[in-house]
């Protein structure tokens, strides 16, 4: 195993970086607070050609993997420029389409994604189901030659920005009479198709809403792939990619707050002159939350291996691991920094507190923790299912 990325990675990697420091953490917490998106920065990096690195370079991507995108994710969050439409609109959306669409949906959506001139955002959680495909309340049925889709969705980013919604619904297979998972391609204008802002305790430009469809009709060629049965291998294509970019983007943001944390405690001085980091009581905090950032780093490094060699089952497992660990990771990097600042790590200017709802929500979204220790428990160590 090499620890080593590919230059043209290594060119990314620095690029990002440049294009992240120059917006800034400032940046992104004044477009937060003014309820506003940023604009700006997405189109950049669409036209920069990040946004579509992961996609192949026949719909005008990249031709890259979910290594390279979770570089992108990693860096903008490092510069304080954590993007949660990274994870559901490239990283989900893109890889569903690019794996499970047909030809048409791939040369409709794709390229816009590739560029940043078109969003698609994910829809599976559900106020009584959570994520639960199997108990999903929202159903699509045939109607004449399209489809009526009802039902509720809860938790779902970025709807007032994007063009499309990646919908999952559950259909009635014709042959069983069971119901089973398919993906819809939903325009957001959509009649029938309504929504509500949730007011969330985190400082994002990026917003949460209820989704209501109500007889909300979409044409055939909106179900997505060739026929049904591409629904269960499509919802699956998009949880280790999710699972990596978030991590990614936990372990760049965990990144970002000890770096912020480290400045201010090797120059700020009480006491005799000594920098406060001289004190083991601050900088071991420091050093114990640097240390699970980078073991963190290591297991993303693992999952996106894996999951662009095609390994699926073992991305599977070291994915989700990633995630564990980079959303422990960023949680305790950046209350340490709060907690080493002082007040300073309470107020705006300093860009830490801003952090602390996204990271805590990081330990419980898209998978929660518990989750995952019960997917370890069994598909690692054997225990029976314990749900």
């Amino acid at each position: 195993m090499t620890f080593d990325l590919t230059p043209e990675q290594d060119q990314l990697r620095d690029a990002v970086r440049a294009l992240g420091r120059r917006y800034g953490h400032g940046y992104f917490v004044e477009k937060a607070k003014a309820g506003e998106h940023t604009t700006e920065l997405w189109a950049e990096a669409g036209r920069l050609g990040y946004l579509g690195v992961n996609i192949p370079t026949e719909y005008g991507g990249g031709g890259g993997g979910i290594t390279d995108l979770a570089i992108v994710c990693e860096e903008l969050a490092a510069a304080g420029c954590p993007l949660l439409l990274l994870v559901v609109s490239p990283a989900i959306a893109a890889t569903v389409l690019n794996r499970h669409g047909t030809e048409d949906q791939r040369k409709r959506h794709l390229p816009g994604l590739a560029d940043g001139s078109q969003k698609i955002v994910f829809a599976i959680t559900e106020p009584e189901a959570g994520s639960n495909f199997h108990r999903l309340g929202t159903v699509a049925r045939r109607d004449g030659d399209g489809w009526l889709l009802n039902g509720r969705k809860c938790y779902i980013s970025g709807v007032d920005e994007a063009d499309h919604v990646l919908v999952v619904a559950r259909t009635e297979d014709s042959s069983t009479g069971k119901l089973k998972p398919a993906l819809f391609v939903v325009p957001t204008d959509a009649a029938g198709l309504t929504r509500s802002k949730l007011d969330m305790e985190i400082v994002s430009p990026e917003n949460q809403f209820l989704l209501y469809l109500d007889d909300v009709r979409v044409p055939a060629d909106a179900l997505l792939g060739e026929s049904l049965d591409a629904g269960l291998p499509a919802l699956f294509a998009g949880l280790n990619p999710e699972r990596i970019t978030v991590a990614a983007m936990g372990a760049g943001t965990g990144r970002y707050a000890i770096e912020r944390a480290s400045e201010y405690t090797a120059t700020r001085t009480v006491w005799g002159g000594r920098s406060i980091g001289s004190h083991q009581g601050v900088s071991h905090p420091l050093a114990h939350a640097a240390v699970q950032v980078e073991l963190a780093r290591l297991m993303i490094q693992k999952a996106a291996t894996l999951y662009d060699a095609g390994r699926d089952l073992e991305a599977g497992v070291a994915g989700n691991m990633a995630k564990y660990a980079a959303g422990e990771a960023a949680a305790l990097a950046v209350d340490t920094a709060v907690q080493v600042l002082g007040g300073a790590g309470m107020t705006t200017e300093y860009g830490v507190a801003t952090l602390l709802g996204a990271v805590r929500a990081g330990r419980i979204a898209p998978v929660s923790r518990e989750m995952i220790l019960n997917f370890v428990a069994q598909h690692v160590l054997g225990q029976d299912k314990s749900y």
